[in-house]
């Protein structure tokens, strides 16, 4: 008996209708230059899918949400949030995290790779919290930006050096090897690639696992960005809000 036939997935044609190409990009997308699409922010006012509220914990997930207390505080380096206690704030589990919740087969395993990059990473914490930085404005996550405000400022930048990352990535002021990393964060959320010539750059400053380390970083944040955006996932009060594009 002959196998079934396969119909293969073709593409949308590239000469359809510009209507049609419209429509393909969806409503929460608009084009730049060259015709490249990319996110425009949204409001989303809807709670899709709320955070896991203490009460539905069973004791796994008590434990691993435990476990995520201390690893934030350090990060945070002693920066307060507001008063929230185990449901969310300070002194309990991000809203995010409680939202990955309703999935447990996925909240321990990633964790233990976020926290593999957060802590473990061979990055320097300046370094790693500028790509965080510039994912985030680059997804128009207003969650992660405000926690990462926070991370930054305990690894040392400046209210003006995170204010720059997002109104200017490429200014002088920047060391070549941050302008190098900004760039390569850029070029990674338009083009999911790295350029040769920031490539070139950027050898010139990091070793091998630094800039094995440099995309897992980027696609780290946009991930967490799109689950923010996408789930709703409430910002904790007292944050830094996203800077207006």
């Amino acid at each position: 008996m002959k196998p079934p036939q396969l119909t293969r997935f073709r593409p949308p044609a590239p000469n359809r209708p510009k209507a049609a190409r419209a429509a393909f990009c969806g409503p929460g997308l608009r084009r730049g230059a060259g015709g490249v699409a990319f996110a425009a922010p949204m409001d989303l006012h809807s709670d899709r899918l709320a955070p896991l509220p203490p009460e539905r914990w069973d004791a796994a997930t008590r434990r691993i949400l435990g476990g995520t207390l201390a690893p934030v505080r350090a990060l945070e380096g002693g920066a307060k949030r507001a008063e929230g206690g185990e449901g969310g704030g300070k002194g309990g589990p991000l809203n995010i995290l409680r939202t990955l919740a309703h999935h447990p087969a996925l909240l321990e395993p990633f964790l233990d790779f976020a926290a593999a990059l957060a802590l473990r990473g061979v990055l320097g914490r300046r370094e790693s919290e500028l790509l965080a930085l510039r994912t985030a404005w680059n997804c128009a996550s207003a969650f992660e930006w405000g926690h990462h405000v926070l991370y930054a400022r305990a690894a040392g930048l400046s209210g003006e050096e995170i204010a720059r990352v997002a109104a200017a990535p490429a200014a002088e002021e920047w060391e070549e090897s941050e302008r190098l990393l900004l760039c390569a964060a850029d070029e990674l959320h338009r083009n999911h690639t790295i350029s040769d010539a920031t490539w070139q750059g950027l050898r010139a400053h990091f070793n091998d696992a630094q800039l094995v380390e440099i995309p897992f970083v980027v696609g780290n944040y946009t991930m967490l960005s799109m689950l923010a955006r996408s789930l709703d996932v409430p910002v904790e009060a007292g944050l830094p809000p996203l800077p207006k594009r």
